[in-house]
């Protein structure tokens, strides 16, 4: 976590660095997206400078002397200072050697110039670039009008279709900005191949995505218009065109209420313990749905989309994370998203939310992706809610789990002797106490039923 006191230092820094290469004639900039949200008005504490004019000796000589230089990639002439979270570097030129993310030979040249530093970013709004010291923007490529307007736009043809991940990139920074990706950029994307790009890339702008961005939906929602869905996210493009029953899903097909989802549970995110599984979670609740979705005598059904939704979920995962925390959250919250809601609706027993809540990896979680499921939808009943209901059986059952209970050790002291059969009464004494059953009796119960089993 970056705080006030580390962004003040980093300003400071920044410029003193800059007084210092004043010195030998060179400039320092502000690069990248420090400047572009600057001029949004957003927040952002990630400072990005950027030397010119100067030899990389010159450079080190100039970190050496305001700090402890630290060589982030020292050939590509890109460093930190120990005790400050800027990031510097010099201007570099990159030319590709293959068709990974990575696959670029980069070599220093700090006599390259603005235009040419500028030219090897992304998109516009990326390249802009603010001296440090007289606060001149340097807009070579129309970035300030593309961000007055609302636009991804890439900069060049040749450079930009070098790096895949860009496609991704472009989707993600519409998302987050609730910018339109222009129609030429859409367009060079189209004929982008994503397939080499590792898993750990995709995550990483899919998660920005996720936990960034107002409307995520957005995201999917530019990818498809690139048809860029089915090197990673094949389980959730097969969800266009699935019908779902209108008389709960007046939205329409299972993609168009998935999005809905998405954005609906965008407002819970900071409501929730693990945003990034919670926000995947949303993506992949419903991929059940285009594996068991039927139509039976004129009636749209889905039975059981949530249990047939676990292995179609599980391939999906296994392709974009090495996660077995983010795994074993999402496949649970798959498989569990539609209790929460069937318990409300049918004011079920203490008993039966203990239950829910017991095989739930994360119940509050869980309860907020069955408010986003319910909220992702156009129904004919009217909004639901369950939430508010579900909240306070989640208070009961924490209450209850608080209580002492029967414990292995319990059973023994009372004479029982761990056997084949000991789970078996484990789980018996776990069932009452889910129940609410008070210990003394839970024992006196669970050695009863001990008793009936041999």
């Amino acid at each position: 976590m970056i705080f006030m006191a580390d962004y003040n230092n980093d300003i400071f820094i920044a410029k003193k660095i800059a007084e210092k290469v004043s010195e030998y004639n060179g400039s320092t900039y502000y690069v990248g997206g420090f400047v572009r949200d600057e001029l949004l008005n957003k927040s952002n504490k990630d400072i990005d400078i950027e030397i010119h004019g100067i030899t990389p000796s010159a450079a080190e000589e100039i970190l050496d002397s305001v700090g402890t230089r630290i060589a982030i990639g020292e050939s590509f002439g890109i460093y930190n200072l120990a005790g400050y979270t800027i990031d510097i570097a010099m201007p570099r030129k990159e030319t590709a050697i293959g068709t990974g993310h990575k696959d670029f030979d980069i070599f220093v040249d700090p006599f390259i110039g603005t235009y040419n530093a500028a030219k090897r970013r992304d998109f516009t709004i990326n390249a802009l670039m603010k001296n440090v010291l007289t606060d001149e923007i340097i807009d070579h490529f129309g970035g300030k009008k593309d961000l007055k307007d609302g636009i991804i736009r890439h900069i060049d043809n040749t450079t930009f279709i070098e790096d895949p991940l860009r496609v991704l990139r472009a989707a993600q920074f519409a998302a987050r900005f609730g910018f339109y990706i222009a129609d030429e950029t859409t367009e060079l994307c189209q004929g982008i191949p994503l397939d080499n790009l590792s898993k750990e890339r995709i995550e990483s702008e899919l998660c920005k995505a996720l936990l960034k961005a107002e409307k995520p939906s957005i995201f999917f929602e530019a990818l498809r218009k690139m048809n860029k869905l089915d090197e990673w996210f094949p389980e959730l493009k097969a969800l266009s065109d699935i019908r779902q029953n209108p008389r709960y899903h007046k939205e329409g097909d299972v993609w168009t209420h998935t999005m809905m989802v998405i954005d609906a549970a965008a407002k819970y995110r900071d409501k929730v313990e693990y945003p990034e599984g919670f926000m995947v979670s949303a993506i992949v609740h419903d991929f059940g749905k285009a594996v068991c979705t039927e139509e039976v005598n004129s009636v749209i059904h889905s039975y059981n989309h949530e249990k047939e939704g676990v292995a179609v979920a599980k391939q999906f995962l296994n392709r974009i994370t090495s996660s077995k925390r983010l795994k074993k959250y999402v496949l649970n919250m798959v498989e569990m998203h539609m209790a929460p809601n069937v318990i409300a609706n049918n004011q079920s027993s203490v008993k039966a939310s203990n239950r829910m809540f017991d095989k739930s990896v994360n119940p509050q979680d869980l309860i907020y992706l069955a408010a986003a499921d319910d909220e992702g939808r156009i129904s004919e009943s009217t909004a639901s809610t369950n939430t508010e209901f579900l909240l306070s059986r989640y208070e009961i059952f924490k209450e209850i789990m608080n209580r002492p209970y029967v414990t292995g050790s319990d059973l023994i002291e009372a004479g029982l002797k761990p056997d084949n059969n000991f789970t078996q009464i484990l789980q018996y004494a776990h069932k009452l106490r889910l129940a609410g059953i008070e210990k003394k009796s839970a024992l006196k119960q669970t050695i009863s039923y001990a008793k009936k089993l041999k």
